[in-house]
């Protein structure tokens, strides 16, 4: 699907308007590879075009929205909307007015391309298996283009197409012993790869020492970017949102009152212009290039989505109450100086099974599971038996905090529901003093 054939098909469809109807029309379409891998081996491999038009039919106060896939073949096509369109206007004389109905009725267009130079799968896939070999690793690839697109009947028009590449995949030393890894990004370079497996393979050789178990209590750590993820993951629903901040059900409320205070050193923002997500919203609202969450520690603005602006009368700067496009700024600390600061302690590479244990107080509780080592003067000697953590990001993001890393990794959503998820973040590792250790 090109822009040229989504706006020829809404005109198309928009010339049968009547009266004060008004409609906006989406499009959601990917181009993308896939291949799974096990035992180091391709299990299944192929490739998915699709796309599906959603369209939302507005009169006066009543909105109905609705959705179908498109085949790509132009006569089709219109007549599958043009019956969703009719679908539609039977509808929305049965529904009520909707209070919180929030359009722009200020017509923009943009359009943005985030081109990546990416391997055919035959390439990406050879070379891994290459670099691999002797490991049994499990793992997916993804690649390929994601488009969206926005036309409305007012005058809205913008397209957004991105190209990116992300593996994910663990490597098993036997049972259920095994260190996770991804990269993902837009430039292949598989020295970049041959690093990551270098570092699973000295990974593998730690795990395959006899386990260290340690008694629960409060330790010394650092957290690979892929933990802080975690974590972050979990502050994103409702952390951020305005809705859950104006009807104060969000975790840091304390901190957005003032009267807790996360580290110094802790920036956040939300970078639409950076993200791989499109810069509008469904409604036409044109994002932001940041939001600042939290800057040095203190609280500063929310995500505000279409309903929640209109609600609590704000602006809309996101397109959902939820990151998209997540970065924490870097600190003073190099990567590889990282362990050699934490000294003694562990190494924790991931998280597992995050929930809140007391979200008044922004408090976590989940597993460390795979690669979590226990490290002794900067050298990691004998993997750690899996830990329940519980402690609060007051603490762990707090007054804990030693340092983040000057290196940041960008982490892509593996997340295939409705399509190749957009949702990427851009961390930091982060040392911290203590992190509580439950069982």
């Amino acid at each position: 699907m090109t822009p040229e054939r989504f706006f020829a098909l809404f005109d198309t469809l928009a010339a049968g308007l009547s009266g004060d109807e008004l409609l906006f029309a989406g499009l959601g379409a990917e181009r993308s590879d896939f291949v799974r891998l096990n035992q180091n081996r391709v299990r299944q491999a192929g490739s998915v075009h699709s796309a599906d038009l959603g369209l939302t039919l507005i009169d006066g106060a009543r909105q109905v929205a609705g959705g179908c896939p498109l085949s790509g073949d132009a006569d089709a096509d219109l007549a599958q909307a043009r019956a969703l369109l009719t679908r539609l206007r039977e509808r929305i004389v049965h529904v009520p007015d909707d209070p919180y109905l929030n359009i722009s009725t200020e017509p923009a267009r943009s359009e943005r391309r985030l081109d990546a130079t990416l391997p055919t799968p035959d390439e990406a896939i050879g070379t891994l298996t290459d670099l691999a070999e002797g490991l049994d690793l499990v793992g997916i690839w993804a690649a390929g283009d994601v488009m969206e697109g926005l036309a409305s009947s007012i005058g809205h028009r913008h397209w957004h197409q991105s190209r990116s590449f992300n593996l994910d995949w663990s490597s098993y030393l036997g049972r259920d012993k095994a260190v996770k890894a991804s990269w993902s990004g837009f430039d292949w370079q598989p020295e970049q790869l041959r690093h990551k497996l270098e570092q699973q393979r000295a990974d593998l050789a730690v795990l395959g020492r006899p386990t260290r178990s340690i008694e629960p209590g409060r330790y010394r750590a650092y957290l690979a970017p892929a933990a802080l993820a975690e974590l972050m993951d979990l502050l994103a629903w409702g952390g951020f949102g305005l809705r859950d901040h104006r009807t104060q059900q969000t975790p840091l409320l304390k901190l957005a009152t003032g009267e807790q205070q996360l580290s110094p050193q802790l920036t956040v923002v939300e970078e639409h212009k950076r993200g791989l997500a499109p810069g509008f919203t469904d409604e036409g609202f044109t994002k932001p290039d940041q939001v600042k969450l939290i800057e040095e520690g203190w609280y500063q603005d929310c995500l505000a989505d279409a309903r929640s602006a209109k609600e609590y009368e704000a602006a809309v700067n996101a397109a959902a109450e939820y990151p998209e496009a997540l970065a924490i700024a870097p600190g003073d600390l190099a990567t590889a100086e990282a362990l050699h600061a934490l000294d003694t302690g562990i190494l924790i590479g991931n998280l597992w099974y995050c929930n809140w244990s007391d979200r008044n107080a922004c408090r976590m509780t989940g597993m460390t599971r795979f690669g979590t080592f226990w490290v002794e003067h900067g050298e990691p000697v004998a993997p750690l038996a899996v830990m329940r953590f519980d402690d609060s990001l007051y603490h762990l993001l707090g007054d804990r905090l030693e340092g983040l890393t000057r290196e940041r990794e960008l982490l892509l959503s593996a997340e295939t529901y409705d399509g190749r998820s957009t949702d990427s973040s851009l961390l930091p590792g982060a040392l911290v003093s203590g992190i509580d250790l439950a069982l």
